[in-house]
């Protein structure tokens, strides 16, 4: 058998299996420059986003770029908003369009006195039963203090200012002034000078409200001399030939950036007077508070200095601080300086005990009103968020007040922190599954169930203070002596700050909810004691019972079996 021959290179091409050498090349060619455009396509991707990277790297290392100075006395925020844009939106933002069940502010803030009449009688006597509505955000806190009828209709303490305005700078003016030092715009705008302000805390804590307001505009705010509308160059709103920019321009400011930040550093800072004191006064008191390790480690230090948080807390617990310079119980009439009650500590009653022991400095005893109805002496809560924030679990965990209601955001690369201030359930998002990894309207539950439990129990406390007012003025009405009655007055002034230690916080129970139940079941306590005494003392004397005392019933024998 004949082996066939092998095929030649002539033959396989004739039969198809090979492509022309000329086509053989173009697709080689082809090949060649796709994967050559692919590498360049690829590199210049490669190429832009390390670019990218970079460039986001380096805007991250300089958040911001500072186009204008800011120094210690700029305390009108639109100026810190050119440098700091981002922040100062979110600022100017503070007035919500949305509002939780329970929380919240709108753009026309609602009476709480027509939604809670009980109010009414819990603050008689005291300016809050005129005019009390839900608050709005830092940028308009001023304004509404202002027009409030409790400040338009009655004569109120310039220390209001404390929380309110941008004071700090004007603190530190009627400091220098009053220590006959400069008191110039350029030794204003030099440094903070804690004694200095002190001792304008101090004078501004005497005036009466329209006094120390007037202050505000005798204290350079920082803010640009501005052309009159025609362009002359003229005089407007206190500039000087319109180049005096060490007049206060405009109105007076509300609490803004340089009340929690330096002008230098940026760092978040403590800047209350009132604040500084108290949390001083905590430290040196024996409250356990794990919860604030800086003020154990000071605890356990030589204690030479007092507690300063601008020196000793972390950041974390500034995070807390700068909001607990306000939002807090504090002392707030002309009768002596402001002071936050932290002396005992942090609870209702150890605050309660501060005010029972404290006197006046013309020595009589402390109270904030006597109350309308009754003539009793009654303490007054303010807003003591920080307090019951300090007795519930997130404080324990370490969560501090900005972590919620100023989460972070991302700004291209950066990371900032809200100035928007609102409730967490407005971004429960960013607020809260940070750390709960729970679906959003289970968290949301979570909380307007406690809030509502809180509700409940307020609105049975309030029903058990009216039910007690109304006993005492039949007391009275049926010839109770003060001396019968002081008891019950020490009842009513017990159950009515419990009452109002939680009305008054914002959180409506959810900083520490087992604290507020507590606090309320305790104000109930007090006054039903309070109105059973009242009723006894309106009731004539009770004759001498004379029914019989039943023997024991039941399957108990009557005698004992006797021993056989």
């Amino acid at each position: 058998m004949k082996t066939p021959a092998p095929r030649t290179h002539s033959a396989i091409r004739q039969h198809g299996n090979t492509l022309p050498d000329s086509t053989r090349t173009g697709g080689q060619r082809t090949l060649l420059a796709a994967v050559v455009i692919g590498t360049a396509v690829v590199t210049i991707g490669v190429a832009a986003l390390l670019v990218s990277i970079f460039e986001h790297k380096q805007e991250a290392r300089r958040p911001f770029v500072r186009l204008v100075e800011v120094d210690e006395a700029t305390t009108d925020p639109a100026v810190w908003g050119v440098n700091w844009p981002d922040q100062y939106d979110s600022y100017l933002r503070t007035v919500d369009t949305s509002e939780t069940e329970y929380g919240g502010s709108s753009a026309m803030p609602a009476s709480k006195l027509e939604s809670h009449p009980w109010l009414k009688r819990l603050y008689a006597g005291y300016a809050f039963s005129i005019d009390y509505r839900e608050a709005r955000g830092h940028a308009y806190m001023l304004h509404d203090q202002e027009v409030t009828e409790r400040v338009t209709k009655r004569t109120q303490s310039g220390a209001c200012l404390h929380c309110h305005a941008s004071i700090v700078p004007t603190y530190r003016r009627m400091g220098l002034e009053s220590m006959e030092q400069d008191a110039s715009p350029e030794a204003l705008a030099a440094g903070f000078n804690w004694p200095a302000v002190m001792e304008g805390f101090r004078i501004a804590s005497t005036m009466d409200y329209a006094t120390a307001h007037a202050e505000l505009f005798k204290t350079p705010d920082g803010s640009p001399a501005k052309e009159t509308a025609a362009g002359d160059g003229g005089e407007e709103d206190g500039a000087v030939d319109g180049e005096d920019v060490h007049a206060h321009i405009g109105d007076a400011h509300p609490v803004g950036c340089i009340d929690c930040h330096d002008p230098d550093s940026m760092h978040v800072r403590v800047t209350r007077p009132g604040f500084v004191n108290g949390i001083a006064a905590l430290a040196r008191s024996d409250d356990p508070v794990p919860h604030l390790p800086s003020i154990n480690r000071w605890r356990e230090g030589d204690r030479k200095e007092p507690y300063d948080p601008n020196r000793d807390a972390s950041r974390q617990e500034m995070r807390t601080f700068v909001c607990a310079q306000c939002h807090v119980e504090y002392y707030c009439a002309s009768k002596e300086t402001l002071f936050f009650p932290w002396e005992n500590g942090l609870k209702a009653e150890q605050i309660e005990e501060t005010f029972d022991n404290h006197k006046f400095p013309d020595g009589t005893a402390f109270y904030d009103y006597k109350h309308g109805e009754t003539g009793a002496p009654v303490y007054k809560a303010q807003h003591p968020e920080f307090e019951l924030w300090n007795q519930g679990i997130h404080a324990r965990a370490g969560v501090s007040c900005a972590d919620c209601h100023m989460p972070y955001e991302r700004r291209g690369a950066m990371k900032v922190s809200s100035h928007w201030v609102r409730s967490p359930l407005l971004s429960i998002n960013r607020s809260c599954q940070t750390c709960h990894n729970v679906p959003e309207e289970e968290l949301k539950g979570r909380v307007e169930a406690i809030q509502a439990r809180t509700q409940s129990l307020l609105t049975r406390a309030a029903d058990a203070m009216t039910d007690m007012l109304d006993a005492i003025r039949a007391a009275q009405a049926a010839g109770a002596t003060d001396e019968e009655l002081q008891p019950i007055f020490e009842l009513q002034k017990k159950g009515m700050w419990r009452l109002d230690f939680i009305s008054s916080e914002n959180s409506k129970g959810f900083h520490a909810d087992q604290e507020a139940a507590r606090l309320l079941g305790e104000s109930i306590d007090y006054c039903r004691q309070a109105q059973a005494m009242a009723l006894q003392l309106r009731a004539p004397d009770a004759p001498e019972s004379d029914r019989p005392v039943e023997p024991v019933q039941g399957v108990t024998p009557a005698e004992k079996p006797t021993e056989p």
